[in-house]
């Protein structure tokens, strides 16, 4: 992929992630989120000793819903390898909670290169949302 991420995005990834609790994985990941006003929420993986864990991607989401922002424009996430490190499952259907057509969510490897990217329909295809419970 020849896209490349603001380096003032890639350093704040890399800043957040070096922050995660991650001591059983030793797996830390960070996420940004960029909320539709173009505000920007991080989150770190936060670890426990039970291993229910909280996700990057899930911090930063929260973060952004407790400032009062409920819609996704932009999600990254960065793992500590060269290797895809891309959204769980239960992540993706968090992002699809707060994602529209336009929201890209993008993967980069641990030195900040982008490794993918996906709109929502590509990462949670046919998913359940809020117009399934007719809201």
């Amino acid at each position: 992929m020849t896209d490349a991420v603001d380096p003032a995005i890639v350093e704040a990834l890399i800043a957040v992630r070096g922050r995660a609790y991650a001591p059983y994985s030793e797996h830390p990941v960070g996420a940004l989120v960029e909320s539709e006003s173009g505000a920007r929420y991080f989150g770190a993986n936060v670890e426990v000793a039970h291993y229910k864990g909280l996700c990057a991607e899930a911090s930063a989401i929260a973060a952004m819903v407790s400032a009062g922002e409920r819609h996704l424009r932009n999600v990254y996430v960065i793992g500590p390898g060269e290797h895809l490190c891309s959204p769980c499952g239960d992540c993706r259907q968090r992002i699809r909670e707060f994602a529209d057509a336009q929201t890209r969510i993008q993967v980069l490897n641990a030195q900040g290169v982008l490794l993918k990217r996906y709109t929502i329909d590509e990462l949670l295809p046919d998913a359940f949302g809020p117009e399934n419970l007719g809201l």
